[in-house]
């Protein structure tokens, strides 16, 4: 199923079209209402009427997060207070953080691209659809609270915390859609045990998770703890939350909604553009955002595109899964190390549950890594709780998988199940003690 048409399955041509003259209206738009953007344009001798096409979008400034905290809290707000119905902000450890103003059309658009999403997992409005992404400065729960009630669908906003009341309604409504982070999703999937729910008992059949990367493991995972199709789901507060990209019912990728958000993957080093199928930085620019439009954002993520009809029919550009971050990945005796990698090796082991920690420590001034895994209560049952032969064998056959992906032999310390913190929203899997500046 296919949401707008007209949209996502325009031509090459019409769509590089639509872009340009979008383009060249955000620029304008902004060179004469955000005086960052103006001072950084005549700075580089770019005025409006350079930007006439697509392919001039690589002559504008790039934007940053430290841009965006260095303007806290409105300096890059291009509408008047007046016409913003709406501010977000975005979740941080450090500085300040990124306040988003929404207009009305900012609103409609969101509601339009989370409605191309959901319509594209095959939600219709027959489905009750639960939202247990976060509500308040997150854009997470309303963003695809909008989406689900613009296509016309129930939503339940479940939010994130009392996690056995929303199980029992997932059950006792007949929940058909859920919307969270995948580890909140595992979870779920074990307060549903604990309760004695079993995936029969639901009728769950669509998941749409993101605010986090996943593997394909952990995909596989959820949903043969839960009994639905699992869907990736992109998007960040600065260009607009969820929607900004979607899987179809052919996972191959993820459909960017790129009539309204222009997608380019640079190298994070010479922030020259890369070509389609390698891979790089993702970077965005929002074409019709009124409220903060941004220039050439820098995501930090790290992900290739692809091009070409999808055999669902869309021909928006697809991004791949994100490999990990350009910005915090971690560089361990000079080798770079993300978390999805970890998660990958672990979730192959049948042994180890799919909860996992990562702390960085510097001793000698050498790094050292542990990775932190539990064990699955099942396996523990099979060789007991007392027996630490088969414990030291787990541990050292984790540390032979990971040195081979990883090329660091990294400290494997397994661990008794539930003894790991769980997150209801972003799962915190790493912890750097080296303090590196």
């Amino acid at each position: 199923m296919i949401w707008n048409p007209s949209k996502e399955c325009m031509s090459l041509e019409q769509k590089r079209l639509l872009q340009g003259k979008r383009l060249h209206k955000i620029v304008s738009y902004v060179y004469h209402n955000v005086p960052f953007y103006r001072k950084k344009m005549q700075e580089m001798d770019i005025e409006p009427a350079d930007i006439q096409t697509i392919d001039d979008i690589v002559k504008l400034p790039f934007t940053t997060k430290q841009d965006l905290r260095d303007n806290y809290p409105l300096g890059l707000q291009a509408a008047p207070q007046s016409e913003i119905i709406r501010i977000h902000a975005s979740t941080g450890t450090t500085g300040n953080p990124t306040i988003v103003g929404y207009t009305r059309k900012d609103i409609d658009v969101w509601s339009e691209c989370m409605s191309r999403c959901l319509t594209a997992y095959g939600v219709t409005k027959g489905d009750v659809f639960s939202i247990s992404y976060g509500y308040g400065l997150f854009t997470g729960g309303l963003g695809a609270h909008y989406g689900v009630e613009n296509l016309g669908a129930t939503a339940l906003p479940a939010s994130t915390g009392g996690t056995r009341k929303h199980a029992k309604l997932l059950k006792d409504l007949g929940v058909s859609g859920i919307a969270c982070t995948p580890s909140y999703a595992l979870h779920l999937a074990e307060v549903l045990d604990e309760m004695g729910i079993t995936k029969e008992d639901l009728n769950l059949r669509i998941g749409a998770f993101g605010a986090e990367p996943w593997t394909e493991e952990m995909r596989k995972e959820i949903q043969n703890k839960l009994g639905l199709k699992a869907y990736n789901i992109y998007g960040l507060s600065e260009i607009v939350g969820p929607s900004v990209s979607f899987e179809c019912e052919c996972q191959n990728g993820s459909h960017i909604n790129e009539d309204h958000f222009y997608p380019e993957v640079i190298d994070p080093v010479t922030l020259e553009p890369l070509p389609c199928g390698q891979d790089g930085e993702l970077v965005f620019t929002t074409l019709t955002k009124e409220g903060m439009p941004v220039l050439r954002y820098r995501t930090r993520d790290l992900c290739s595109l692809m091009e070409g009809e999808c055999a669902c029919g869309r021909t928006l550009v697809r991004m791949s899964a994100i490999k990990g971050r350009s910005d915090d990945m971690l560089i361990i005796r000079g080798i770079n190390v993300f978390p999805s990698q970890v998660e990958s090796v672990l979730l192959e082991i049948p042994e180890c549950a799919p909860y996992y920690r990562l702390v960085v420590d510097r001793v000698n001034n050498l790094d050292k890594l542990t990775v932190q895994v539990e064990v699955r209560q099942d396996y523990l049952s099979q060789v007991g709780f007392d027996t630490l032969s088969p414990i030291t064998a787990l541990e050292k056959k984790v540390a032979e998988r990971m040195k081979n992906v990883l090329s660091i032999s990294p400290v494997v310390q397994i661990k008794m199940p539930n003894s790991l913190e769980r997150f209801e929203g972003k799962a915190k899997v790493v912890i750097d003690n080296r303090n590196i500046k």
